[in-house]
């Protein structure tokens, strides 16, 4: 398999659309023939951190870059930038609004899973420019 890069834009507020560019993604490596296991962890981190630039960030740029023994993901987006890293990594501290919690969004989760699920993961956030986060999944 060659190394190729997918690219998906995310909109930011569309809480009914989030998820979209997850579901590409996880189609798009099941069909190069990557493990199952290996897109599960990729479909979740790339899932949490787009509601996250839903959510916070008035959407972003998804990059994933698959490899032979990789698959990178990493999330941009222009938004507000994360004011408290060690709190936002906290299972259950969220600063979503009322209406992405009434619709079931903004647990609390999203980094502390996308950690969870990734082999190695960067965060890198500057107030008021927007956040990057590069996430590895090893095949």
């Amino acid at each position: 398999m060659e190394p190729m890069t997918l690219s998906y834009t995310v909109d930011g507020g569309d809480l009914i659309g989030a998820g979209e560019a997850s579901s590409q993604m996880k189609l798009a490596l099941k069909k190069l023939g990557i493990p199952a296991e290996a897109i599960r962890r990729a479909s979740i981190c790339m899932y949490e951190g787009e509601i996250n630039m839903v959510i916070h960030a008035n959407g972003g740029q998804a990059m994933v870059d698959v490899g032979m023994d990789q698959i990178v993901i990493r999330l941009i987006d222009q938004g507000p930038g994360i004011p408290d890293m060690d709190k936002a990594m906290q299972e259950g501290w969220s600063t979503a609004g009322e209406n992405a919690r009434d619709l079931g969004f903004g647990a609390g989760m999203g980094l502390p899973n996308m950690k969870r699920y990734a082999d190695d993961m960067t965060v890198e956030t500057t107030i008021g420019v927007g956040t990057t986060v590069t996430m590895t999944i090893k095949l």
